[in-house]
């Protein structure tokens, strides 16, 4: 007491107030803080999963297969020959094959088209975070070759020898300071040495003792080997480096600094990797080929969904065109707007036209342009032609269950966090990944080098991504032979699992087939379409008998349906299956339907009835378009046709020797070709340069005998620039090109 009693009050008042205690709050991020530490989050997870980068993989992962088919075989049906050799070529999901001697179809883009096409801007250094992609830039056709090709000879003066790069850096900088012609808006690049990847070139005792170990094209009789010459040879301006023929006369092998692909490969997986650099490129991608037209010339005998007289079968008995005619370009099937419409395609049967289905698609891609991670809609085949420009690099995965399951567990491993989100993914094509990341996770990956004039084939379900190693146009298209049958039934399985509407009716075009049972042509095809028949009837008679039995009221009697068309999917049909989509897996109810009476336009597949609404069992009504009768009618058709085939006897192409000959030369290549940074078509800068060098190339075809480039690329060989021209100007350039051939020929002979 004593204690407390001598403190007085005016101690007490000298004391610091007492602070007032904050109350806490709960943490809450903003959407971007949230975003950022989910992707470092993920960053960290995946650097424990990828510890050692070992870039050496890149050049132990194994080529594609390459086919060289004979004038023959080229002249037919290039679905018949795909079957010669896909017991081969599917085991690799991709093949590559070259056009035989004497294959120069025109080139029929409107380069001079006024139209933009919308392009996607591509952050290739985040490539591998599943980001979607921006719009990029619109462009005309002649406005998109100068942006590309300023863009890859700037990124080629990285290339530089070593004692003159300092000097290409600082020209590049000082023409981007200036605003030059590199011009505005391309990507930028920081200086580094790394990009400058040096390569040994393999020692080769000469380039003659290649050619004669092989046989020339014209003596073998189904895939022949062409000389490494014509191999190394460009197809559009490219060129090997004179290193090679250096080389060939001393012991040493000499180093190149060269951008070849091998070394563009190295640079393009560590910006999507390492983010060396920060790269941003528009690729034009998906362009309606109605916009700017296809590559190929239009059939005029009914081939293309775009003929006026498409499938009429007025020209059905005339022969076919000889191959290298003018006409032949038109009508072959290895025309991309005719393949689908082969007698031997299931496509052949959609009578409406489809983008990128049954219409091509064209591509106008640049240096480091990306195809991501991706399969087929509908796990069809697709086929791409590479018209012009610098190569493209493939990746290449087997279609099998195991290998695709395998690319599907990456990108779960890899972007769980982001694939908790966005459950399809894949189905976006916006990510890539390393093939050295695949192999390590046990994925088996391939590679192709694809060069103008050069198709590539891709197989059901098979994974392929790739890029453009510069400015350069293809075209690609889907088709389907009747063993994909099985593949669709799984693609259909899936888009239902995701609620992802099919491009056309599974179950439409499998009655289709049926519909037509005497194209049909072994006993194979059938055995597995009416194995496919047979499952969807059990599905389908099953939950009718469950719907009803629960108290859906069946009024297929009561209510007279259009019946289902069964010999093409036109227009009309298509139309009609739209208004019958599933509401909760997409699915198209072709056969049957459940609806409900608070709805007039709401249905649901017999799978999903319970989603579709909270009303009594007692409201909801079955749709019948197909009946028990008509599905065990078709059945017993297609196995009516089974009985009268015999098995296939479909004889292979393939050569294993030659196919490691073929690997050989691609791997050599990959190592030594110089990738060109031309554009596709003349430009205007170009056109004094092009008049000069068309009359220097007169001259000197009139002092020799022998001029092959000149034949084969009477146009390619001279056709190079950087800037815009007018139609007129390049009309004139091109046409006295083309006089070089013209003029003397018999100097040329």
């Amino acid at each position: 007491m004593s204690l407390n009693n001598s403190i007085g009050e005016g101690d007490m008042t000298s004391r610091p107030s007492k602070r007032i205690r904050v109350p806490t709050q709960n943490f809450a991020p903003d959407p971007e803080t949230a975003e950022e530490q989910r992707m470092i989050e993920q960053a960290l997870a995946n650097s424990r999963k990828d510890t050692v980068r070992d870039v050496e993989i890149l050049s132990t992962i194994p080529f594609g297969p390459t086919f060289y088919p004979t004038k023959e075989e080229f002249s037919g049906d290039p679905l018949i020959y795909l079957e010669k050799i896909r017991s081969v070529a599917e085991k690799y999901g991709i093949c590559k094959i070259v056009p035989p001697e004497g294959w120069n179809p025109p080139f029929a883009v409107d380069l001079d088209c006024p139209k933009k096409f919308q392009t996607k801007d591509q952050s290739i250094h985040r490539l591998q975070e599943g980001i979607s992609f921006g719009d990029g830039t619109e462009y005309t056709v002649r406005e998109y070759q100068k942006m590309a090709t300023a863009w890859s000879k700037k990124w080629k003066r990285r290339y530089s020898a070593p004692d003159t790069a300092g000097a290409a850096t600082e020209d590049v900088e000082k023409k981007d300071t200036e605003g030059g012609t590199v011009g505005e808006g391309l990507p930028s690049i920081p200086v580094s040495s790394s990009a400058a990847v040096t390569s040994t070139e393999p020692t080769i005792t000469s380039s003659s003792s290649v050619q004669n170990n092989e046989p020339s094209p014209s003596t073998t009789s189904s895939s022949t080997v062409t000389s490494s010459d014509d191999l190394l040879k460009s197809e559009n301006g490219g060129s090997v480096t004179n290193n090679y023929e250096m080389k060939m006369g001393g012991d040493t092998p000499k180093e190149t600094i060269i951008m070849s692909p091998e070394n563009l490969e190295r640079d393009y997986w560590d910006i999507v990797e390492m983010q060396s650099h920060e790269v941003d490129v528009d690729y034009g991608n998906d362009i309606d080929t109605s916009e700017v037209g296809s590559g190929f010339p239009i059939s005029q005998r009914g081939r293309s969904v775009n003929s006026p007289n498409f499938q009429k079968s007025e020209h059905d008995d005339l022969p076919e065109p000889e191959f290298g005619t003018e006409e032949y370009y038109r009508e072959t099937f290895w025309n991309l707007n005719n393949i689908p419409n082969s007698k031997n395609s299931v496509l052949r049967h959609l009578k409406v036209g489809i983008n990128g289905i049954n219409v091509p698609w064209l591509y106008f891609g640049c240096l480091f342009s990306t195809f991501c991670w991706h399969n087929e809609d509908n796990y069809m085949y697709s086929i791409n032609y590479h018209h012009k420009g610098a190569p493209k690099q493939w990746y290449g995965v087997p279609g099998t269950k195991q290998d695709a399951d395998g690319v599907e567990r990456v990108f779960k491993n890899y972007l769980s966090m982001k694939m908790r989100d966005v459950p399809d993914l894949l189905h976006h094509i916006t990510t890539s990944f390393s093939p050295r990341i695949l192999n390590q996770e046990g994925v088996r990956v391939c590679k192709l080098l694809q060069h103008a004039g050069e198709y590539i084939v891709t197989f059901p379900r098979a994974f392929h991504g790739g890029f453009s190693l510069g400015p350069n146009c293809g075209e690609a298209v889907n088709f389907a032979l009747h063993d994909w049958i099985p593949h669709a039934v799984d693609a259909n399985e899936r888009y239902r699992t995701f609620a992802r509407p099919s491009v056309f009716s599974h179950d439409r075009l499998v009655y289709t087939m049926a519909h037509w049972v005497t194209e049909l042509r072994t006993k194979e095809i059938c055995s597995a379409l009416a194995q496919e028949l047979r499952r969807l009837k059990n599905e389908e008679l099953l939950l009718r008998a469950k719907l009803i039995k629960a108290g859906v009221r069946d009024v297929s009697n009561d209510v007279e349906l259009p019946p289902n068309r069964l010999d093409q999917l036109d227009e009309e049909s298509a139309d009609y299956d739209d208004k019958r989509l599933c509401h909760s897996c997409k699915h198209i109810c072709f056969f049957s339907a459940v609806c409900c009476e608070c709805s007039e336009s709401k249905v649901s597949c017999l799978r999903h009835s319970h989603y579709m609404c909270r009303c009594s069992i007692k409201r909801k009504y079955l749709l019948v378009w197909t009946k028990e009768k008509e599905m065990n009618d078709t059945i017993a058709k297609v196995e009516r046709r089974g009985e009268e085939l015999d098995n296939s006897n479909v004889v292979s192409l393939v050569d294993d020797d030659l196919l490691e000959k073929y690997a050989t030369k691609d791997k050599y290549h990959h190592k030594t070709y110089d990738v060109s940074v031309d554009p596709i078509c003349v430009l205007e800068k170009e056109v004094p340069q092009l008049i000069s060098s068309a009359a220097s190339s007169i001259a000197s075809a009139r002092s020799s005998s022998a001029s092959p480039e000149l034949k084969q690329h009477p146009v390619q060989a001279t056709s190079q620039g950087v800037d815009t021209v007018t139609a007129q100007q390049i009309a004139s350039a091109e046409a006295l090109v083309e006089n070089v051939v013209k003029l003397d020929q018999s100097a040329l002979g």
